[in-house]
């Protein structure tokens, strides 16, 4: 709790239970990253912990998504593979599906608690910890004055005003929803948005019935309206999706057949129309907030803007101002990546020791985004929308589709289109968007030549072997090199690879 106002700074300075030269409030990825680095100088630290002594990664992001994914894969090859002469109908264990997520989520927490048991218990407080209007950090019976504070205090799921009291134990989000010990019968999603797409997908290929809702009529966010559109041709296949649909009301009302409660969702449909979805869970997927609000990092001289955002901050050093105080991880609102928050973590460390040479965070020399359902949307360099608001770029489109990819319809899932924007003053590539096979492949491919200033003629220089999926990249940088050569004119370009 916060010192009441009437307490004198003298009066709270003698209630001191500690003196630390540097606290790090946050046991993430970032946290840690930020502990082992500052405890290379200094012995008199201390690290602060709610909660899972883990990372969001392997708790709660991306490897027990990914553990699902894999199941849901290999559940949806056995059962639509008949087109090759394959007859099969997966048989699904629930209870062992969402029991290996959990098993081997626990083998990959296993090297961080390996590594977290090794630190010195007088220098770990599990505990919520709170700062007073002294700026000192209380926790459990404790009092702690700090000389440099690193707040890595991660991220929590949003969920809108009044769901969880109307849903109740009806409700999950992607922190709770790998602690189900079996598939339900039938859940809704709310977002389209990367957790979205991957756990609606996943859940529809495990046999769950699952219903995608999303206010606008996107997916992943995704910014090139062909992109788009194709990713929802392809996605529309097997997923129950209500994109620009506006939900009313949600809440749970007695399920007549077993005495239980079902959940429901009140909305209008894309037409207008109101409808009502009845099921058992609702995942809530609309992103993530930051957990620094609660902190009062207000005492340690913090400004925060209208959405919780630390004004000030250093993207080099995660430094808030001139204060000793830094902010990293998904808590700085930044990047909320893993690979951010572990340099952010690892600047934020050397900054307090000194070592400004190691303190400077490498920010992703071109943004990069993956999201893996299936067929997998990635997004290099930049949008559509950033090129076309400069005025000074000029740029053509380079384009395959791959419903016709030579590979791609070998392997039965030809459903894609790439966009690569080419800047015709300097032959390089300016970003790309993508959904379709190996798409994190070629996402990869498109970031290095983009980081490394690599031309189209030298990436069309590489070898491209035959027959793979890759070759459609190929035929895009080709589309890109003639449309640089000639007046633009846009054409279909279908890659045939025979």
């Amino acid at each position: 709790m916060n010192k009441k106002s009437g307490t004198s700074a003298d009066d709270s300075k003698r209630k001191v239970t500690r003196k630390v030269t540097v606290a790090v409030i946050g046991a993430g990825t970032a946290g840690q990253n930020a502990f082992r680095q500052a405890s290379k100088i200094f012995d008199n630290i201390v690290i602060i912990n709610e909660g899972f002594w883990t990372t969001t990664c392997i708790a709660v992001g991306c490897m027990p998504s990914k553990l699902l994914i894999a199941a849901a894969d290999r559940a949806h090859e056995a059962n639509h593979s008949a087109e090759f002469g394959v007859h099969a109908t997966a048989q699904i264990d629930g209870k062992q599906v969402m029991q290996r997520v959990r098993d081997e989520r626990s083998h990959f927490a296993s090297y961080i608690k390996e590594q977290v048991d090794s630190w010195p218990d007088h220098k770990k407080i599990a505990g919520r910890a709170c700062i007073n209007e002294h700026g000192l950090i209380e926790v459990n019976d404790e009092v702690i004055e700090a000389s440099k504070v690193i707040v890595a205090t991660g991220s929590s799921p949003f969920i809108p005003d009044g769901w969880a009291e109307k849903l109740g134990h009806t409700l999950l989000t992607s922190d709770t929803v790998f602690e189900l010990t079996d598939l339900p019968k039938s859940m809704a999603v709310v977002g389209a948005g990367s957790v979205g797409l991957e756990l609606a997908q996943a859940f529809t290929r495990l046999g769950v019935d699952v219903t995608l809702f999303n206010r606008e009529k996107r997916v992943a966010g995704l910014k090139d309206d062909d992109i788009n559109n194709k990713a929802i041709d392809c996605l529309n296949r097997e997923l129950t999706m209500h994109l620009g649909s506006k939900i009313s009301n949600v809440g749970t009302q007695a399920n007549g057949s077993n005495n239980s409660s079902a959940a429901f969702i009140d909305y209008e449909d894309s037409a207008g129309e109101s409808q009502q979805w009845q099921g058992e869970y609702v995942l809530v997927a609309t992103g993530r907030r930051n957990n620094i609000k609660q902190l009062g990092v207000e005492y340690l001289g913090v400004e925060l803007d209208n959405k919780n955002r630390p004004k000030h901050l250093s993207e080099k050093t995660g430094q808030i101002g001139d204060l000793n105080v830094y902010i990293v991880g998904d808590a700085n609102v930044h990047l909320p990546l893993l690979h951010v928050a572990s340099d952010e973590g690892y600047s934020a460390g050397s900054m307090v020791c000194d070592n400004k040479k190691a303190a400077y965070i490498r920010p992703p020399a071109t943004p990069f985004s993956i999201v893996f359902c299936a067929p997998q949307i990635v997004n290099v360099g930049l949008s559509l929308p950033e090129i076309q608001q400069d005025p000074t770029l000029e740029y053509v489109i380079g384009r395959v589709s791959f419903d016709n990819q030579g590979r791609s319809r070998v392997m039965g899932v030809n459903c894609g289109l790439l966009h690569i924007y080419g800047c015709k003053k300097t032959d390089r590539i300016l970003g790309a968007s993508m959904v379709g096979p190996d798409a994190e492949y070629i996402g990869h491919i498109l970031a290095t030549a983009i980081t490394n200033d690599l031309s189209i003629k030298a990436m069309l220089d590489t070898p491209f072997y035959h027959p793979t999926i890759l070759e459609g990249l190929r035929t895009a940088l080709r589309d890109v090199q003639q449309k640089m050569e000639i007046p633009y004119q846009y054409h279909d370009t279908q890659e045939a690879s025979f």
